[in-house]
């Protein structure tokens, strides 16, 4: 299994934006999702458009812990959220697939759907060790970077510990040396 990393380059993920809307508005919000939120993608791709719409908070039973979840929807975030449900029922999967049921409503798209899609974009920009989880890893990366709050970064992640925090979000001693460069009291 290949070791996935946040990407801590914000050019790159503007590039993957900028590529992923090329292709497809799903694919590109679905990146969006994934890197203004941290969630799983297994919690992302559940989500119903009346999860969000009109909405300040997700909230959501995380399938992987069980545990209720409760994350604030930004303004920005809020306003691209808006734009890409317009005309949407509040019934469908934000993420959906060509795929029907029976009743003939949309399927979600899959994990596999999703990581073919986002991965054939981030290999062609050259992004290394990209997967889903890259999308949680580099909203951690990032929110720890702008607030330098682990403790708070570990509770919104469930981790028992901050090592744990750190090394997901690819914290490394390098980077802790040179923000400790020049410091003196």
């Amino acid at each position: 299994m290949e070791l996935v990393m946040p990407i801590k380059d914000k050019g790159k993920i503007e590039e993957m934006k900028q590529e992923l809307l090329k292709q497809s508005y799903r694919d590109y919000m679905i990146f969006v999702f994934g890197c203004n939120c941290g969630l799983r993608i297994s919690d992302i791709i559940d989500l119903k458009v009346s999860d969000v719409k009109n909405r300040r908070y997700i909230e959501l039973r995380e399938q992987k812990t069980n545990k209720n979840k409760m994350f604030p929807i930004s303004g920005q975030f809020k306003m691209e959220i808006d734009k890409y449900i317009q005309g949407m029922s509040d019934s469908d999967y934000l993420f959906t697939s060509r795929q029907t049921c029976k009743d003939g409503t949309k399927k979600n798209i899959t994990r596999v759907q999703a990581y073919r899609s986002l991965k054939q974009i981030a290999d062609r920009l050259g992004i290394e060790h990209f997967g889903l989880h890259s999308m949680r890893k580099s909203f951690g990366y990032f929110y720890y970077e702008a607030t330098g709050d682990l403790v708070k970064l570990m509770d919104m992640f469930n981790h028992s510990s901050l090592a744990i925090t750190k090394r997901y979000i690819g914290i490394t001693q390098d980077e802790l040396d040179e923000s400790l460069e020049g410091f003196f009291i």
